[in-house]
């Protein structure tokens, strides 16, 4: 069988790529953007930055900076009344995930009208939206080069996921100097976001020879570079590192789809308003240690490519060493349990069967290599805490 490899038209990767906006957005002749972006992005100078570089090439851009950490049906709408309300050709979607997620939205609805519950999955959305160039600050989502976008239904409290090429940005411009103010919490949290999209696109069910390499070679990038890149958030060789990694591992997961991990990750996020990144990084340990009975060579690739087993480890060997590193991982970046993030034990285990249909009802869990119940997905959300 063929795989349809979908990608953004343009990628400027590198060191000063965000400043290339001006020549980008030219070559597509575009002419009056608007950064989407949040209050951080701006206080941080960086929307300021992107206009600067705008301005040079006589172009301006207005700035709508109220998105939010977990994009809400209300928080996209409020986006979408400035676009109708200006006339703008594109869009800039800067920062981490949420802005550029929320920007997907909005170019859409932006363009096509309706609300954010009519395009949920399992809608397909084909249909161009506002262009995009997305311009990520943090080396997490991968969202840059995806053409999914994940918005919250407040009204049900449900993530509802949006699928299609209508979502994919036109260019994707991945500057690591971007990240070198991201604190701590956010580089841990997103870089296991990360390395969790390579790992489930390399052990889906729908992966394939391109996602394959695609994955592996993010998994070489994330695994080496994730903690030093959390420690001394300064050293520019591990954050390039791991941007690039995480816009390959975007690229894995996007053509081969994610499993288990994110199908749990999502509720939890709905139900006790976890960031994303962190309810992955809860849950990898023990999702991996279920599923790898299923696919052990797979796994074990992923604890060479990760640099934790040797070419002479046997699979055996080798998958004990990445479940060892993946539960050392989230010791050193102080990754809490539900209880330590302070979500209460009986609300999170009278929760547990809820957020297991929902997990199962994304679909995403069908991608595992091992399938679960809904008893056995409950039973991972107990070893969590």
């Amino acid at each position: 069988m063929s795989t349809q490899v979908i990608l953004p038209r343009i990628m400027q990767v590198g060191e000063g790529a965000s400043l290339e906006v001006s020549n980008v957005l030219a070559s597509l002749g575009c002419k009056r953007p608007l950064i989407i972006t949040d209050k951080v992005m701006v206080e941080l100078g960086y929307a300021g930055s992107i206009q600067d570089a705008l301005s040079n090439s006589s172009m301006t851009a207005d700035v709508f900076d109220d998105t939010v950490p977990e994009p809400t049906v209300a928080s996209i709408q409020a986006g979408v009344n400035k676009v109708r309300e200006g006339d703008y050709d594109s869009i800039i979607a800067l920062g981490g995930g949420s802005p550029i997620d929320s920007a997907k939205a909005i170019a859409i609805l932006g363009k096509h009208g309706g609300i954010m519950q009519e395009y949920k999955f399992p809608r397909v959305v084909n249909e161009s939206g506002l262009p995009i160039i997305a311009i990520p600050t943090t080396a997490g989502t991968g969202s840059e080069v995806t053409k999914f976008t994940i918005i919250t239904d407040e009204t049900s409290d449900e993530k509802m996921l949006c699928v299609g090429v209508g979502f994919m940005p036109v260019a994707a411009l991945v500057d690591y100097s971007l990240t070198l103010s991201l604190p701590a919490r956010v580089t841990a949290d997103t870089g296991i976001d990360a390395l969790t999209h390579a790992i489930e696109a390399y052990v889906s069910k729908k992966a394939n020879p391109y996602s394959d390499s695609q994955a592996l070679s993010a998994i070489k990038l994330l695994g080496p570079n994730i903690r030093q890149a959390y420690h001394n958030g300064s050293d520019k060789q591990a954050r390039e590192a791991m941007m690039l990694g995480s816009t390959l591992a975007g690229v894995a997961f996007c053509n081969a789809s994610v499993a288990l991990v994110h199908g749990m990750s999502r509720p939890i996020g709905a139900a006790f308003h976890v960031p994303h990144g962190l309810s992955n990084a809860m849950l990898l340990p023990a999702v991996t240690a279920f599923s790898i009975p299923e696919a052990p060579e797979r796994y074990a690739d992923c604890a060479r490519a990760m640099g934790v087993a040797g070419a002479s480890d046997s699979d055996d060997a080798a998958n004990k060493k990445l479940l060892d590193e993946l539960h050392a991982l989230n010791d050193e970046l102080k990754v809490p349990s539900p209880e330590q993030f302070g979500i209460d034990r009986d609300t999170f285990l009278n929760m547990a069967p809820t957020m297991a249909e929902q997990a199962l009802a994304s679909g995403s869990p069908n991608n595992n290599p091992r399938v679960p119940s809904s008893e056995q997905i409950v039973e991972i959300y107990r070893q969590l805490l």
